[in-house]
């Protein structure tokens, strides 16, 4: 009788969507012993994952019927419901019992639906959205929020674990990309806050250095100021320091933003500053800052984007 190890490495898994975050999470499973069939849309994304091992697959419909498990990171709900639900597509292909982990970050509505026909079919399914940025999938660091059955949650977690460093099961189907809109409304917020406060001071003539020491180990301390900070020098790892090259992209968080106002908004819950973040990021990227680390936002709001 084969150990769980055993049966684990040679599971053959399909992942869909080799882009900037899929490609380097399949290449982490192919590390770890799996047989990865890739797929994508993108000819250069398909190279490179067999330029590292991973074996390409002809069609959606020919990765479904060979994956035990199967993985997407796709870029909103109508992808996702097309290559799950559409004709010829993963729950016309995939055998019964076959596990799928959808990481795109979509809404609500669209994941619980993708789950249940999944679960109608006979598969298991979490909805596992991602933060970590691009670093973090390589370096297989990443945060998983996962939305799904305690039976599905526990066949994932054995996957995620290759992909991530911390794992977390948020509750039933859709949880997952709840988590995931609410976390990232809180960092849009943040971040327009913390670049808020050091525009301000540039005006007060405050140093930039000085504001970090104090307000780092004070009561101004979060993420967006003491990981992330959004202006040159305190933080040498930021991506103010690279120019704002993004880790992610200005685009992405306008994109999750929108999410959350939209579950906000068929919720009946009120995020009047989610809001105006929303509004802020779209102001910003369509000043042309969409390809900008979303703390660019900072030059946005001095006047200089």
């Amino acid at each position: 009788m084969k150990s769980l190890w055993e049966e684990t490495i040679m599971s053959t898994i399909g992942f869909i969507g080799l882009g900037n975050m899929g490609g380097p999470m399949a290449i982490n499973l192919v590390k770890a012993g799996h047989k990865v069939l890739g797929f994508d849309l993108s000819d250069a994304a398909m190279a490179a994952h067999e330029a590292e091992g991973g074996e390409k697959a002809g069609s959606v419909a020919d990765l479904a019927a060979a994956a035990d498990v199967i993985v997407t990171m796709l870029p909103a709900g109508k992808h996702v419901r097309q290559i799950y639900e559409g004709e010829g597509g993963i729950l016309d292909n995939a055998k019964p019992g076959t596990l799928m982990i959808d990481s795109s970050t979509i809404d609500v509505d669209s994941a619980r639906a993708v789950s249940a026909a999944a679960e109608a079919r006979g598969m298991k399914m979490v909805d596992a959205p991602v933060s970590g940025g691009v670093a973090g999938a390589a370096g297989g660091t990443l945060t998983f929020m996962v939305g799904g059955s305690a039976e599905a949650f526990e066949a994932a977690k054995t996957y995620l674990d290759i992909m991530g460093k911390t794992i977390v099961h948020a509750g039933d189907a859709g949880t997952g990309q709840a988590a995931k809109i609410c976390n990232n409304m809180i960092l849009g917020i943040s971040m327009i806050a913390v670049s808020e406060a050091f525009v301000l001071a540039e005006k007060l003539g405050l140093d930039k250095q000085k504001l970090f020491d104090i307000s780092s180990t004070a009561s101004g301390q979060c993420w967006s100021l003491t990981s992330y900070c959004p202006v040159p020098g305190p933080l040498p790892s930021s991506p103010a320091n690279r120019d704002y090259q993004p880790g992610f992209a200005a685009a992405m968080m306008l994109k999750d933003l929108k999410l959350a106002q939209e579950a906000a908004n068929s919720a009946g819950a009120a995020t009047p500053l989610g809001a105006e973040a929303a509004a802020l990021y779209s102001l910003f990227c369509n000043s042309g800052g969409e390809a900008q680390d979303f703390s660019g936002i900072v030059k946005f709001l001095r006047g200089t984007s």
